[in-house]
């Protein structure tokens, strides 16, 4: 752990992955160094101020569950974890994503309590903050607290555009822009774009896009044919994106007839 002194790097500005948003994504190298960067940064500045718990996780484990107290804000450093929630019916539904440098439970602030399930999807490493700790720290050290209201705004950002692509976008276009927001997750990581291993059944990434399992694989297929992806191996889940533009070309491409109408 380092000490818990004021820190001396410049106000981060935390770079979570980029949402699904409607607009032409960032994708050049230069700009995922520096968000890369910007995350190293953020939690070098959690860890040296509130010196958090280091917790590591696994797949299928939760970090927390709906209904629970809530009194820790959590941060991954390593690994990717699905939110899960409750349709109306009693359906379980993934309404997020998250990977390095993301917070999670947000959710739990209003009401004292957790509204969602944080789930691992691989072996990773979380970071728990409490809450009380964090506000204190916040009124000693005003680079926390832009740290903390920017990764609030991110996340509502990425809950509009996420729920836009839903809205918006054909099965096609919903699917491609599903893998190019996974690879640029990873890029802003510091992690291989050309050849990724999704962490979600076909199931799941239907039930994050709001379609059918059938339907998924099948746009899946379409994009192959157009060679804008290509499976590594048949029935896994390696897929190799010789370029990531070419996704957000394709996805862009999509809404052009809606824009014309």
């Amino acid at each position: 752990m380092f000490s818990s002194a004021s820190p001396t790097v410049a106000a981060p500005t935390l770079a979570g992955p980029m949402p699904m948003a409607m607009a032409t994504p960032r994708t050049d190298a230069h700009f995922n160094q520096r968000a890369s960067q910007q995350i190293v940064d953020t939690l070098k500045l959690l860890n040296e101020v509130l010196a958090p718990q280091r917790r590591v996780i696994h797949a299928g484990e939760p970090i927390y569950q709906g209904g629970e107290r809530f009194a820790n804000l959590y941060i991954l450093n390593s690994g990717f974890v699905k939110i899960v929630g409750l349709s109306a019916d009693g359906r379980e539904q993934v309404v997020g994503l998250k990977f390095r440098g993301d917070w999670l439970g947000f959710d739990g602030i209003a009401d004292a309590q957790y509204a969602c399930d944080a789930i691992a999807m691989d072996t990773g490493e979380v970071w728990t903050i409490r809450y009380d700790a964090l506000l204190a720290a916040c009124a000693r050290e005003p680079m926390l607290l832009t740290v903390l209201h920017g990764a609030m705004s991110r996340e509502i950002g990425r809950d509009r555009d996420s729920l836009m692509s839903v809205c918006t976008l054909p099965a096609d276009a919903r699917v491609a822009e599903f893998l190019r927001y996974w690879a640029d997750s990873l890029a802003r990581c510091g992690l291989r774009t050309d050849q990724i291993m999704l962490r979600m059944t076909r199931a799941e990434i239907g039930n994050y896009l709001g379609m059918t399992l059938e339907t998924v694989s099948r746009a899946l297929s379409r994009l192959a044919r157009c060679k804008l992806i290509a499976f590594a191996e048949k029935g896994r889940r390696e897929i190799s994106i010789p370029d990531v533009g070419g996704l957000a070309d394709f996805v862009q491409a999509s809404l052009v007839p809606a824009m014309l109408q």
